[in-house]
């Protein structure tokens, strides 16, 4: 695939690339069992990651930064990110580390398990990241494996001007109670929404996101049910429906969700149209278990 154009914006996109192998079975059956795949992929993964491939595929520049190992999962991420047509000048190779891996399984309706092994030996010093590439951004997006990372590179891209957007994925509270301050665009899961405000509703939970630091959005997204979002001062919150499609696959296609909406902050859309954006974006991967181009997901929008 070529690289976008000089002059469309740059998406830098912090945090995991994974070596993801995906299974297509019949059923994930509880163990003890062997089963069958009727087929199997091994492809970049991570939420970072497929949210810089989104970005390029729909027509922005990408760029990806992030650790692999020297192991023999790490340089053929790379060169499979490269392919995409994504920057992987900041992407450093620790000497002795692992490599984060997946395993996918995904069943006949689209629904998935997956095994993840983080890396081991990866360290967390973000010193060597090149933050004077982020005058030329247009965004960042960042995903939480990597919480050392976001923090120095958020407090950059702050201080340049560039919107921050936070895939607040699943993860520890004290993770995303520390990151969520940092950034200008908080996109929960719904579980990482439970994980950032333990017992609370949908809109509670987005409205102490929203208490807690200048922030100019938060959202989570609700598969099928579609997107809940609000913004500072706001009575209510507001939802943007999901697009109707037939799942194959789901892996993904939250990532895409946050690639596409950080690329739709980079090009200066209005909250709500990016929100439809990366909604189109995020059910087309899902669909088709794989990333949509630019013409596909103005066509869906349309």
């Amino acid at each position: 695939m070529s690289a976008s154009p000089a002059t469309a914006p740059l998406v830098i996109c912090l945090g995991n690339v994974v070596a993801d192998h995906t299974f297509r079975v019949e059923d994930i059956p509880q163990p003890p069992a062997k089963i069958a795949a009727r087929s199997y992929s091994i492809g970049p993964g991570g939420m970072a990651a497929n949210a810089a491939i989104a970005a390029a595929r729909l027509g922005g520049r990408a760029a990806f930064w992030g650790r692999v190992g020297d192991d023999l999962n790490g340089e053929p991420l790379a060169a499979a990110l490269a392919a995409e047509g994504v920057d992987v000048a900041g992407l450093r190779r620790l000497p002795g580390g692992r490599t984060p891996v997946g395993a996918v399984l995904v069943d006949p309706r689209g629904e998935r398990t997956i095994i993840s092994f983080r890396g081991a030996g990866l360290g967390t010093d973000p010193s060597w990241l090149p933050l004077d590439r982020l005058r030329e951004a247009g965004a960042l997006c960042c995903d939480p494996r990597w919480q050392e990372g976001v923090a120095t590179a958020a407090a950059a891209a702050r201080a340049a001007g560039v919107p921050v957007v936070l895939d607040g994925e699943r993860s520890e509270t004290r993770i995303l109670i520390d990151l969520v301050p940092r950034v200008d665009h908080a996109i929960f899961s719904v579980t990482g929404l439970a994980n950032f405000a333990p017992g609370c509703s949908p809109e509670e939970g987005l409205r102490r996101a929203l208490a807690c630091g200048p922030l100019k959005v938060a959202a989570v997204t609700q598969g099928e049910k579609g997107v809940v979002w609000m913004v500072p001062g706001a009575a209510r919150a507001e939802r943007t429906p999901a697009f109707a499609v037939e799942a194959t696959n789901t892996t993904g296609a939250g990532d895409v969700f946050h690639g596409a909406y950080a690329l739709a902050m980079a090009e200066g859309m209005p909250v709500a149209a990016a929100m439809r954006f990366a909604s189109a974006a995020g059910a087309l991967r899902a669909r088709d278990g794989a990333t949509p181009d630019r013409r596909m997901v103005d066509a869906l929008v349309a």
